[in-house]
């Protein structure tokens, strides 16, 4: 895609358990105003919004697409209502690209959020999260996501010889970087030995290896190169940041239905970060990636994620989580945010915040030991239900 479609803009607010001062529209016009403001643009001037948001049930308002628009101040101008479930915030920004690319907009405003923390008990935010598989066949079955999270990775145990304190050597790495990020929801200095004896989900799942509900809201704002320099005054200040590739895929929702070969595998999301891939011209992931923010929705899925995402062989995820590869510091930087462990996932958002992450990266903006060393590629990964959506979205330096 070379650089024809830009990261002008970005903004998000703190991730938090429950956000008490602020409702979804709150901190989504936060979010939006912070994208706008980095970009030194009125709202105005953009010609469409992308919402994305994943429940009705979390944020108790049904048709909350257009009402967002209004909210951040597109009244006017087209809008359109992303759902993908974990991956939403990423289909969401891939929709904008493929809107602008298309030439039926010059620029985006892609915004989202959700209050998953403060609507309801995290019970029922369990609940309403496994509504997302398919309700007739599986919901029954598993009751909820952790059950056939663990029948994946206790296969990917079987099969390479993965262990439990390999994947919660990921716990313990995402929630101690989270304790560097403000915008974390809840970083945690501890040990292999507390994941492993946290309270139990699902063997061999634990509490410390699940990932944070969140109330939170981010945006983006995605233009033509143009337009961009048209309208945007911060432009010329920092190198810019364009979306290089974007690739989506989908699997059998059900576990029973996907082959036995690739069973503790994410097979969607091999074949979105190939198509990501090929459209950015990226022929070795493992050499040539930086950064990347990985869907962490357990601390094991990240591990599977290392090997779909072709960061590391395939049954070589558990030993690179142990020898600290995608550690800050390592081969590949994965999860400079904290990532869901530890940033949390406020869900709509989420994948929205994980552009934001990697667009600072770039940038050259993050401080600290956060600060990926003159990052140039970077990739978002997010999936919906047990992987049977995948959405990789790859972001590049272009001077």
């Amino acid at each position: 895609m070379s650089d024809t479609v830009l990261v002008v803009g970005v903004g998000m607010t703190p991730f938090v358990g429950f956000r008490a001062d602020a409702s979804v529209r709150d901190m989504v016009v936060e979010a939006a105003r912070e994208a706008l403001i980095d970009a030194g643009i009125r709202a105005g001037s953009i010609d469409m919004g992308v919402v994305a948001y994943e429940s009705d049930h979390f944020n108790r308002q049904m048709s909350l697409g257009h009402i967002l628009q209004d909210s951040v101040g597109l009244v006017g101008k087209p809008t359109l209502r992303v759902e993908g479930g974990g991956a939403t915030g990423a289909l969401a920004i891939r929709t904008a690209v493929m809107a602008i690319a298309s030439g039926a907009a010059r620029s985006a405003l892609v915004f989202g959020g959700e209050t998953n923390g403060k609507s309801v008990h995290r019970a029922t935010a369990t609940e309403i999260l496994a509504m997302s598989a398919d309700f007739e066949w599986e919901s029954p079955v598993f009751g909820t996501f952790a059950a056939p999270y663990a029948l994946m990775i206790t296969e990917h145990m079987r099969r390479y010889g993965t262990t439990a304190e390999q994947f919660a050597e990921i716990a313990v790495k995402n929630r101690r970087i989270a304790l560097e990020n403000p915008d974390a929801h809840k970083g945690m200095s501890i040990t292999v030995e507390d994941v492993r004896g946290s309270a139990p989900l699902s063997d061999p799942y634990r509490m410390f290896d699940a990932s944070l509900l969140s109330d939170g809201a981010a945006a983006v704002l995605l233009a033509t190169r143009e337009w961009a320099e048209q309208h945007s005054s911060s432009l010329p200040e920092r190198p810019p940041v364009a979306i290089l590739g974007s690739g989506s895929s989908t699997d059998h929702p059900r576990l029973s239905d996907r082959s036995d070969e690739l069973f503790p595998h994410f097979a969607a999301k091999r074949r979105a970060a190939r198509d990501a891939y090929r459209m950015a011209g990226i022929d070795d992931p493992a050499q040539e990636i930086d950064v990347a923010e990985v869907y962490d929705s357990f601390s094991g899925a990240e591990l599977q994620a290392y090997e779909d995402l072709g960061l590391c062989p395939v049954g070589e995820g558990g030993l690179a989580a142990a020898e600290g590869r995608f550690d800050l510091g390592g081969d590949v930087w994965v999860n400079t945010s904290g990532g869901l462990l530890g940033r949390g996932s406020a869900v709509g958002a989420t994948g929205i915040a994980q552009a934001v992450e990697v667009a600072r990266q770039l940038r050259g903006e993050v401080s600290g030991a956060r600060a990926v060393p003159d990052a140039r590629i970077g990739i978002t990964d997010t999936h919906a239900g047990v992987g049977s959506l995948a959405v990789v979205n790859v972001f590049g330096r272009t001077a």
